[in-house]
């Protein structure tokens, strides 16, 4: 096929598989400069999206299965009717397997498009994810497939006026969060707290990051280092990379906020329990330290803390 006109990339995920990708949505673009890009994703990612400027246009996929045939056959539809020449899957689902065999199903008699992921009869046809490799790359092996090369991501699209939020100058940022239905992948309020306190004493004030569903947590924290500030449930995507970028350093668990801080420049030292591993999926670059248990109750601060001079060493090039 000729360089393909129409493209339509599928990618849902969490927010860190999300920022993840932006190195393959720009490899994407880069290689077909003057194709129609439609991202398909859900809804939290929209603003992403679109401020990255990647896209043609951004669809909100609602994610149906077949208790919800209506709209699940309302998505083929529309990606049948849009007549996309080639599609990649980087989401690498059960349910991305599902709308390539529908869409072929659809298309009796006529021509399906090129699709690029591990779907059974694929054109381009890639591993899912059985192998213990990051997924980063993962989906550079599977775009390669395409004569995609993906290169390291920028995310220098994102910034933001932080001078409302009237920081002091030496700043870190904690993020205490994680998801609400993985409690495990939380270090304890009051290790962030002691961390907090030793912070405050070293002239650097923690700023505290994450949303209402963190509102106990980061109320715990602040309770027990008064020193803190607390900015939880008022930062964007935007505000958040920018904070990464003026912040000393950034602590946090294996969480969607600290993917966005690593990958905008922030430097950063994420948690990992047995949950996650980090072989698999964590923010990478050079401004990058992992601190791992099996369980983060056995995280001593003191390891944590060992971490913060080295690795603002090495991100001055000592």
């Amino acid at each position: 096929m000729a360089d393909p006109a129409r493209i339509l990339v599928i990618k849902h995920s969490a927010l860190g598989d999300f920022v993840l990708a932006t190195a393959s949505f720009q490899a994407i673009r880069r290689s077909h400069p003057d194709a129609r890009i439609v991202l398909l994703t859900t809804k939290p990612f929209v603003p992403l999206a679109e401020a990255s400027g990647l896209f043609d246009a951004v669809w909100i996929d609602p994610r149906a299965g077949l208790t919800r045939p209506a709209a699940l056959f309302g998505v083929i539809a529309r990606i049948r009717q849009a007549r996309f020449d080639r599609i990649y899957d980087l989401q690498r689902s059960q349910r991305t397997g599902t709308y390539f065999w529908l869409l072929r199903l659809s298309r009796p008699g006529r021509r399906a498009p090129e699709w690029v992921g591990p779907a059974p009869g694929a054109s381009h046809r890639t591993s899912g994810h059985t192998a213990r490799r990051h997924i980063a790359e993962r989906e550079a092996e599977q775009l390669r497939a395409a004569g995609v090369e993906v290169g390291a991501p920028d995310l220098g699209f994102l910034d933001s006026d932080i001078a409302g939020f009237d920081l002091p100058e030496r700043i870190a940022l904690l993020v205490p969060g994680g998801a609400p239905h993985r409690p495990a992948k939380r270090w304890p309020a009051a290790n962030f707290a002691e961390l907090g306190r030793y912070l405050a004493g070293q002239g650097i004030t923690p700023v505290l990051i994450g949303t209402a569903a963190e509102a106990n947590e980061i109320a715990q924290i602040r309770a027990a280092c008064p020193a803190a500030r607390d900015l939880h449930g008022r930062t964007g995507f935007a505000d958040l990379a920018a904070l990464g970028r003026r912040a000393l350093v950034a602590i946090g668990n294996d969480t969607g906020p600290m993917h966005l801080i690593a990958a905008a420049g922030g430097r950063s030292v994420v948690l990992f329990s047995h949950e996650s591993d980090p072989e698999r999926i964590s923010p990478r670059g050079p401004w990058v330290a992992i601190r791992r248990k099996p369980s983060l109750q056995d995280l001593p601060v003191k390891e944590v803390i060992e971490a913060l001079p080295a690795l603002q060493r090495e991100a001055a090039g000592g």
